[in-house]
């Protein structure tokens, strides 16, 4: 097991965490046990990664556009990255709307099943929260996702992880570096590139700690299943949205190998680790800074572009998600709003969908909170929202892992494309130890 890959050690954490979770489910005591002994475990694990996430993407981001020494680069990177977010996003989304207008799940559901569904989930918490958040979020200007962006106290914005804020911040700060003389700015730009290191080292001791961090999400995980007939009913659905994420999946190694000129499956071999948590945790921002690890260590992608790319893509890039969204919209509609299946309305489901993606924040089911929006968009009927939150919430957790897996997949792509497109992608990267420097100092 100790010369085992790190991939293989988070897999082999998975299936045990999975069969373990079955069996508990059949145990008297069972889930009690694994609320109360083995979930802690994984929650520890998720708060490690989000204590680091917010100084690394401060750390990185600042380094990789002090790094530029050129002004001009930083608008060259940062356009090519939107564009190619915004283009991968759109292509999601139109994968989602062709399958679900082909399968047509959510057609012949009988009126039975949608009331024992909403019977059980409607009055759940988690609707009601999601629904009270779109509604904060729809009454809101249209410019306030612009007014977000500029923290008025960034040690607020620490503290809430907002991190498009932050991301300004470090960007504010990295081009202010470049602006004043560079005697001056070297003090700090080696305080912030010595605090990057040590973060990313934080994360080698951190990811020690994974394969058992992932038997307990897992583990946890399982045990809220416990109503197999209802899950049956939203197969269908489900194969929907598992089988528009393997097309993306499919569409990232295309990208891999016709651009970068990468084999998909060296790709897949060293972002696995990431793409693995992401699946463990259902948060992007939570695995981002394994993402940018592998990012740099293994898949060769310098630190000035992963430092901007990554931090970005967590933020506005769910192409999972958007694909999510549209499928989602579509099924509701099939099932209880049939009428509204017009292009118009398909058509502005893109649209919107593209901006929610934007705004979606990068935390477990915030897609469903702006599927919401997507649906009010169109004229859903507000009495039918909770039926229709009801209609997929069973099935959401299952689904939020492997869309985020995709997320984070799409992150790592962009980010190879941009260093390539840069001339920043390397040939053979150098993948550091946990204990570098205990190897030179023995």
């Amino acid at each position: 097991m100790k010369n085992l890959a790190l991939h293989w050690k988070i897999l082999i954490g998975m299936v045990l965490g999975i069969v373990f979770g079955f069996i508990m489910n059949t145990v008297d005591g069972g889930k009690g046990f694994v609320s109360d002994w083995i979930k802690p475990f994984g929650t520890i694990f998720i708060n490690l990664l989000k204590l680091i996430a917010v100084p690394l993407i401060l750390a990185s981001l600042i380094k990789g556009i002090s790094d530029l020494k050129d002004i001009s680069k930083i608008k060259k990177m940062g356009l090519r990255t939107i564009t190619i977010y915004i283009g991968t996003t759109i292509i999601a989304i139109i994968i989602g709307l062709v399958i679900v207008n082909v399968v047509k799940p959510g057609a012949g559901m009988s009126a039975d099943t949608i009331e024992k569904i909403k019977a059980k989930y409607e009055t759940d918490l988690g609707v009601t929260d999601k629904l009270v958040k779109a509604s904060a979020q729809k009454d809101a200007g249209p410019l306030q996702a612009l007014i977000d962006i500029f923290p008025s106290n960034i040690f607020q914005s620490f503290v809430d992880a907002s991190m498009l804020q932050i991301i300004f911040f470090a960007m504010f700060v990295g081009i202010s570096l470049l602006l004043i003389p560079e005697k001056k700015a070297k003090p700090l730009m080696d305080f912030f590139d010595s605090l990057n290191e040590m973060v990313m080292k934080m994360v080698d001791l951190i990811m020690l700690f994974a394969p058992y961090a992932v038997f307990a999400l897992l583990a946890n995980v399982i045990i809220a299943f416990d109503d197999i007939e209802i899950l049956l009913k939203l197969l269908a659905y489900s194969l929907c949205v598992i089988g528009g994420l393997l097309l993306m999946i499919g569409f990232y190694l295309i990208l891999v190998s016709v651009y970068t000129k990468k084999s998909p499956l060296w790709f897949l071999k060293q972002i696995s680790p990431a793409q693995l948590l992401a699946f463990s945790t259902s948060s992007s921002a939570a695995t981002l800074p394994v993402t940018m690890e592998r990012v740099e260590e293994h898949l060769g992608v310098d630190k000035e572009v992963s430092g901007f790319v990554l931090p970005v893509g967590a933020t506005i890039n769910m192409d999972g998600t958007s694909l999510y969204q549209a499928i989602a919209a579509v099924f509701i509609m099939q099932v209880i709003w049939p009428e509204g299946l017009t292009f118009s309305n398909q058509i502005v489901i893109v649209l919107t969908a593209l901006l929610a993606s934007i705004g979606s924040a990068a935390v477990p089911s915030a897609g469903m909170v702006m599927l919401v929006i997507v649906l009010e968009s169109i004229g859903f009927p507000e009495e039918l929202l909770p039926i229709g939150l009801a209609l997929i919430f069973a099935v959401d957790r299952p689904l939020d892992m492997m869309r985020t897996t995709v997320n984070v997949t799409g992150d790592a792509t962009v980010s190879m494309m941009v260093a390539k497109s840069l001339g920043k992608l390397r040939d053979n990267p150098e993948e550091k130890k946990w204990d570098d420097r205990f190897d030179k100092v023995k």
